[in-house]
């Protein structure tokens, strides 16, 4: 069903308006603006990676044009976690006003400075904890600590004289975290017992009944596999999964094992954690890749991205026989991450790839070597009895994970009426504790390719897919400027559509006949031309191959 768009009222004073702005039927892209009396607060700024009918793009960012032309009212961006799908776009945000201040935990900011500094740009950042406080301008800003499969992840309070938010971000309820910091529920019933008028809750696993299991149960399973393996065992994971690569480099340790960081953003991102003591590297463990052709391959690990079927991360490149090292009969491979929606296709074409060079593939489907990092169906329960929110917006999520989200707190009784399933775009206004939707924006994806940012369009995308699948038919035609007969050709040059291009024997005279009568009708323009050249060639190609490529007719005039 079509979205109908239509442009909000004029905003009242002492009215919060919330704008999703990514995240909203999606897994990334996670952004949302919170406006009052002229000022506006925006939390998270991520990006979504590219599915298979986007080719050769390289990150799909939220549509800014909301708070484009307000880039000076904006008094800061709240940054929950350090996951690319939540901090991912703020270089692409601040390449629009530099100045714009960065508000995150001490871990988030380093990793987003690092980003920033490839880009560079030195941002203003100010340094948060679960339990501060801070004012931007007509927000007041309270943190609390949330778990999650990256360390130093907050929620985030927003009180405004409309009212009280509560934004998750992204959480569990993890109650044994491998770093002991576990989802504050006593800040969360302190503030439900103040009032929360609108609770922005992540929606990943809400379909997921029960209670997401702990991270703790992983370390386990990755110290048997590691001990198991005859040969040398890659660990594919997200760059940014500190919790999962601490295990990894405890479980090799524990083996007698060395292990090898694969991949500039895992070596980053590593490097970061560890200086900030957010990962306890065990003396010795971690061996530079050079050296790592000295060790016997039962003395190896090596932990790479890749875990998602990327084309040019580290094991796919390895899959495709494209990296320096050859994966072979008896190399344990283990995929430690999610399954995010929409990479199957990639990410099965990849595992398939590893055994067939004889690789043992172990991940998600058959063994428990990983463990989401969202709260499941009971723990967003536990949140909704412990806050008995007025409102609710579910976030982050596809449209089954939001539909879900919000049945839960329909169930805890939160009226039905009191709960939004929003859209990217979706403006709801805030006041005297009651959320309403006033209307729908009309936002749409930003795709980065190589250099450009939003240039190429859905448009382009299409003709991208035709190329590929359809194959390309180019005719070329001269007529005369006079008459409009056909002086040269037609010449016809396919790529991707058939090896031997007298297969385009039978159209030529169609192609002659069609252009004929058009001069005769008195068409001399060579755009009408090509127009009758399409037509036709894409007529007969439908009809006789069942196809439709891409149809380049070139006409000129002599």
């Amino acid at each position: 069903m079509p979205v109908t768009i239509y442009e909000p009222a004029k905003l009242r004073p002492g009215t919060l308006r919330i704008i999703p702005i990514g995240g909203l039927g999606e897994i990334g892209r996670n952004m949302a603006s919170f406006e009052i009396d002229g000022k506006i607060l925006i939390v998270d700024c991520g990006v979504l990676f590219p599915e298979e009918h986007q080719p050769g793009v390289d990150l799909i960012l939220p549509d800014f044009s909301p708070i484009r032309d307000r880039l000076d009212d904006i008094v800061g961006v709240v940054l929950t976690h350090g996951h690319e799908d939540h901090i991912g776009a703020v270089p692409y945000l601040l390449r629009l006003r530099a100045d714009i201040p960065l508000i995150g935990s001490t871990l988030t900011l380093a990793l987003i400075e690092a980003k920033l500094k490839e880009h560079r740009i030195t941002p203003y950042t100010l340094t948060v904890a679960e339990g501060q406080k801070e004012k931007l301008g007509p927000f007041d800003l309270e943190f609390v600590a949330v778990n999650h499969s990256i360390p130093d992840a907050l929620a985030v309070a927003i009180k405004t004289v409309a009212g009280t938010v509560l934004h998750t971000g992204d959480f569990k309820m993890d109650q044994l975290p491998l770093d002991n910091r576990i989802t504050d529920l006593r800040a969360f019933a302190r503030l439900g017992e103040a009032g929360v008028d609108l609770f922005m809750s992540d929606s990943t696993n809400a379909d997921v009944p029960g209670f997401t299991p702990n991270e703790r149960d992983i370390g386990p399973v990755l110290e048997t596999l590691i001990a198991k393996a005859p040969r040398r065992v890659i660990v594919a994971s997200f760059s940014s999964h500190i919790h999962r690569v601490q295990q990894v480099l405890d479980a090799a340790h524990a083996n007698g094992r060395k292990v090898v960081l694969m991949g500039r953003s895992m070596v980053r991102n590593m490097g970061i954690a560890a200086d900030l003591g957010y990962l306890k590297v065990p003396e010795g463990v971690l061996l530079d890749a050079k050296k790592a052709v000295n060790l016997p391959d039962d003395k190896l690990v090596y932990m790479s991205t890749g875990s998602q079927g990327e084309p040019m991360a580290v094991l796919s490149r390895m899959a495709n026989q494209e990296h320096q090292i050859s994966i072979g009969k008896g190399d344990t491979i283990i995929l430690a991450s999610s399954l995010i929606p929409g990479n199957e296709n990639g990410v099965y074409r990849m595992i398939n790839g590893l055994m067939k060079l004889g690789a043992n593939v172990v991940h998600k489907g058959n063994a428990r070597i990983h463990v989401s990092g969202h709260a499941s169906a009971g723990e967003l329960l536990y949140c909704y009895n412990i806050l008995r929110p007025k409102n609710v917006l579910p976030v982050h999520g596809e449209q089954r994970h939001l539909v879900a989200n919000a049945a839960l707190a329909v169930q805890s009784g939160v009226p039905e009426e009191n709960t939004i399933i929003a859209e990217d775009g979706t403006v709801i206004d805030l006041k005297d504790g009651y959320a309403s939707v006033v209307g729908q924006l009309d936002l749409g994806f930003v795709y980065v390719d190589g250099s450009s940012v939003g240039e190429i369009t859905d448009a382009d995308l299409k003709d991208r897919r035709i190329l590929a699948e359809e194959g390309f038919v180019s005719i070329f035609v001269a007529v005369d400027k006079q008459t409009g007969r056909v002086i040269v050709g037609p010449e016809i040059q396919a790529r991707g559509f058939a090896e031997d291009g007298a297969v385009f024997d039978a159209v030529l005279p169609q192609v002659i006949k069609a252009l004929e009568d058009a001069a005769a009708n008195g068409t001399r323009d060579t755009h009408a031309f090509q127009q009758v050249i399409r037509r036709t060639v894409g007529r007969w190609v439908n009809t006789q191959h069942r196809r439709k490529p891409m149809i380049v007719p070139v006409v000129i005039e002599a």
